[in-house]
């Protein structure tokens, strides 16, 4: 066996060749890389806009809305999916692609193809994003079949009633071919701007009843087409023709005030009275007050009052919301009107709290009430607290838009020591 010694390059000879490894490399630039990948891409969309250019243009003009409001498309679509804007009791939802019901929130959106279903003491209110409000009655199931609403173009918005009953009210729809429609069986009801109807459907004896509250609306089956105007009914058989008769005018309510308080010593025992106006053709009328706006929970449900008012007692502090409606000889009752809100407050024992209202300003229909009250202290003005009072007690608060006429305008409170105060400033609202 033969063993070399390692060759050491520095004692080599010149005719010896020293083996060794060449590497070759070429500097290329970012500019460069840059220019290749342009290059590429326009290759690319150049090949793109030839074999198909509509592709081409739905590509760039959504680059184009990406790079001019990137955070558009996410909003948009959000504002325009339907959602709760109140829940009463229980509430379940199953959306179009699950098999499972789960219990609705108010940030559960509501998608074409979702079923909603409401309880025994159930409701529930939605919007979408026209500005309809649909709002499912108890025991109610309803699927949302349209949400269309693209910018600059008719809104079409739409449920179904597999059963039960749903409250419609529209706004002013931005375009005359713009539609909210609810569907039972094979009817359907499509409202005009600016009305609410109620619409019921009872599948085992497949029958519809369409009540216009306000507005006009229009009940289409087949080929059969009933326009209905404000306290006008609609009632839809199984078999034969649509009928259309009127209904009694809900009661017009005047006592409590809609937002004013009732100071009470002894909110229980104080006498609370309601007042409403009277109705052509009605023999009695439905008292009902509950805590809850969509009453669900009634505290005070008094039927086949022949006068038309009453007081009652028994109620705690607290806010409360009453309507009355109106039957006739024929046990027809007239459906729900306006609601109005109250509220029941203590009189505090203990000493008054400083309150006055020391200005006013309208701006349009809203009015900037402006005032004084103790540091520290609560205040309520037509029903609605004040968020903001300064360290002296001064506030400022901005009313609900109100309506043209003479208004009285309340603000109740309470100290820390558990005084109250009350204060009121008439103002009127020109047309």
């Amino acid at each position: 066996m033969t063993i070399h010694s390692p060759i050491d390059p520095r004692h080599t000879q010149p005719h010896q060749k020293v083996p060794r490894v060449e590497v070759y490399w070429t500097t290329v630039t970012y500019k460069t890389v840059i220019m290749y990948a342009l290059l590429a891409l326009a290759v690319i969309f150049g090949g793109i806009y030839i074999a198909k250019p509509e592709l081409y243009t739905a590509f760039i003009n959504k680059i184009d809305r990406s790079v001019g409001n990137p955070d558009a498309d996410p909003v948009d679509a959000d504002q325009k999916r339907a959602r709760f804007v109140n829940l009463e009791g229980r509430v379940q939802v199953k959306k179009v692609n699950s098999v499972q019901w789960v219990d609705a929130t108010l940030s559960t959106p509501l998608d074409k193809g979702d079923l909603v279903q409401t309880g025994s003491d159930s409701d529930a209110r939605i919007t979408f994003a026209d500005g309809t409000f649909y709002t499912i009655k108890p025991d109610t199931l309803v699927t949302v079949e349209e949400n269309f609403t693209e910018s600059n173009k008719p809104t079409s918005v739409a449920v179904s009633i597999q059963t039960g009953q749903v409250d419609l009210a529209t706004p002013n729809l931005r375009s005359p071919d713009s539609k909210a429609v609810v569907r039972s069986e094979d009817a359907t009801t499509q409202l005009h701007s600016n009305s609410r109807v109620d619409v019921k459907f009872d599948p085992a004896k497949k029958e519809s009843e369409v009540v216009v509250s306000s507005g006009s609306a229009q009940v289409q089956r087949g080929q059969e087409r009933i326009d209905l105007a404000q306290y006008e009914k609609a009632t839809i058989p199984s078999t034969g023709a649509i009928q259309k008769s009127m209904v009694l005018k809900p009661p017009e309510l005047v006592e409590p005030l809609n937002l004013a308080p009732i100071i009470a010593e002894n909110p229980r025992k104080a006498a609370v009275h309601f007042e409403w106006k009277p109705v052509q053709d009605a023999v009695s009328y439905r008292l009902r007050v509950s805590t809850t706006t969509m009453f669900t929970r009634t505290i005070v449900d008094k039927p086949n009052i022949t006068a038309t008012s009453v007081e009652v007692t028994g109620l705690d502090a607290g806010d409360y919301f009453w309507n009355v409606t109106a039957t006739d000889a024929k046990k027809q009752s007239s459906e729900l009107g306006v609601i109005y809100r109250f509220t029941l407050v203590a009189q505090g024992k203990s000493q008054d709290m400083v309150l006055e209202i020391t200005g006013y300003q309208l701006h349009g229909r809203v009015a900037e009430i402006i005032g004084k009250t103790e540091p520290g202290a609560a205040l309520i003005v037509n029903g609605q607290p004040v968020p903001n009072i300064a360290p002296d007690g001064t506030f400022r608060h901005f009313t609900e838009p109100l309506e043209p006429g003479q208004h009285t305008i309340v603000v109740v409170g309470q100290n820390r020591r558990g005084g109250t105060g009350h204060a009121q400033v008439s103002i009127v609202v020109p047309k």
